[in-house]
């Protein structure tokens, strides 16, 4: 039997589509690449925006095209909310939400025998941490593993609560036996992901999610910890005090701002403003002078005039962020921000993330740029026509020519120049790599 997965979205989605391929494979499937023919195919969807639905109705489509005969499992945040529009659609024979992916056998025996449509959709607000578990993460040198599900937030334009539920942790006796499989098998770096990540152990007792990380630093034979994404209030004391002596935390934090403007923050319902938001930068900045850290930002929201939308400007350059993620706000059914007056018009969207992506590349070259001439430790991880490539601490790219037996090992290079979006550097201990 051939099983093929793909998986639209966020890091989250990713974990749980590689789980289940580590799950078909121990139950004797062969995995085929998704176009290829299969008899089953998986598909992890995506519901953040409208573009998201479409492309996950597309790819159901495309499996169906693979092979008329399969059986097409469709699971994730578009078919938690919108299974009606899925059900129709030819060969999909077993609709989940963003639950029951442990019962997919049982599921595909149950199809197997009564031939009839199996949809399995629960309310979400009170369910327990489905434990999944990774042992190894297909054509990576890192590994993602899912600590956390769900969002508590309700910011006004997001529909995630409503399909990932409220917020629940996963046992930190399973996530440590997790990270431990995985650096057996060769993982150096680990990158700790969820819905909203930082909210690890809000459901718990006297537990939280710095005194996980306390408990990853001490796993032997761990190299990096690299944390997907963090909001700005979950950078407490406690956690700053974590990050100033990790020796194993990388020189990166992913810190969503989604505006720069305090009247748009408060009609988003984010929990700070900016001056908050300035204030913890400066605390990480001086706990670490030189961290990389990148953000989202959502443009043309609701009631964003042209002066909210400088002042974000302005902010995000005083700030000096790495990089930004720039998305146009597309409005979501059920959510606050789809009710708001003065939507705004498409065109002024597309304005608004052209002006912030070619922020982003100044931003982007003139912080990577200040480590030209300086040596530091690459995880080496493709190797292609006598090119390494890899990523520092701070998720800076390094290409440089070396051996194909260096990969997924930690050696120093010198970085020569950076253009087009990496580093070129030149390898200089080759001898002394772990």
């Amino acid at each position: 039997m051939k099983a093929a997965f793909y998986s639209l979205g966020c890091k989250v989605n990713s974990y749980e589509i590689e789980c289940l391929i580590n799950m078909f494979k121990d139950k004797g499937y062969e995995i085929v690449p998704f176009k290829d023919k299969a008899d089953i195919y998986v598909i992890n969807t995506c519901s953040v925006t409208n573009t998201s639905d479409q492309k996950s109705r597309k790819i159901i489509r495309e499996a169906c095209k693979n092979n008329k005969d399969s059986i097409i499992i469709v699971m994730g945040c578009y078919s938690q909310l919108k299974y009606n529009d899925i059900k129709d659609i030819d060969n999909v024979k077993i609709i989940l939400g963003t639950n029951y992916r442990t019962l997919i056998f049982d599921l595909i025996k149950e199809y197997k025998k009564s031939k009839k449509q199996i949809i399995k959709i629960d309310d979400v607000k009170n369910i327990k941490f489905e434990n999944i578990k990774l042992n190894k993460f297909e054509n990576h040198t890192r590994a993602f593993v899912k600590i956390q599900d769900g969002c508590n937030n309700y910011c006004s334009y997001c529909i995630i609560p409503y399909t990932r539920g409220n917020v629940r942790s996963k046992d930190k006796n399973i996530v440590i036996d997790e990270i431990k499989s995985l650096v057996k098998n060769g993982y150096k770096e680990v990158v700790l992901t969820g819905i909203h990540t930082g909210h690890y152990g809000l459901d718990l007792k006297e537990y939280d999610f710095s005194d996980l990380l306390l408990e990853i630093e001490n796993i032997e034979g761990l190299e990096r910890i690299r944390i997907s994404s963090i909001e700005i209030t979950e950078l407490n004391d406690k956690f700053l005090n974590v990050l100033k002596n990790s020796k194993l935390i990388v020189d990166h934090l992913h810190i969503p701002l989604q505006s720069g403007c305090d009247k748009i923050l408060k009609l988003m319902n984010r929990k700070y403003d900016m001056n908050y938001f300035f204030d913890k930068i400066n605390t990480i900045r001086s706990i670490r002078k030189d961290i990389a850290i990148t953000t989202d930002v959502i443009v043309g929201f609701p009631n964003e005039t042209e002066e909210d939308f400088n002042i974000t400007k302005e902010n995000i350059k005083k700030i000096k962020f790495t990089e930004l993620h720039v998305f146009p706000y597309s409005k979501r059914d059920n959510t606050k921000a789809a009710l708001m007056n003065n939507q705004i018009d498409g065109n002024i969207k597309k304005k608004r993330v052209k002006e912030l992506i070619e922020i982003s590349n100044d931003l982007k070259n003139n912080y990577y740029s200040l480590f030209i001439k300086t040596e530091k430790e690459v995880l080496v991880e493709k190797y292609k026509d006598d090119y390494l490539s890899g990523h520092l601490s701070n998720y800076g790219m390094v290409k440089f020519k070396g051996n194909k037996e260096l990969i997924n090992k930690i050696v120093k290079v010198e970085l020569v120049s950076y253009i087009n979006g990496e580093y070129n550097g030149i390898l200089v201990e080759e001898g002394d790599n772990r």
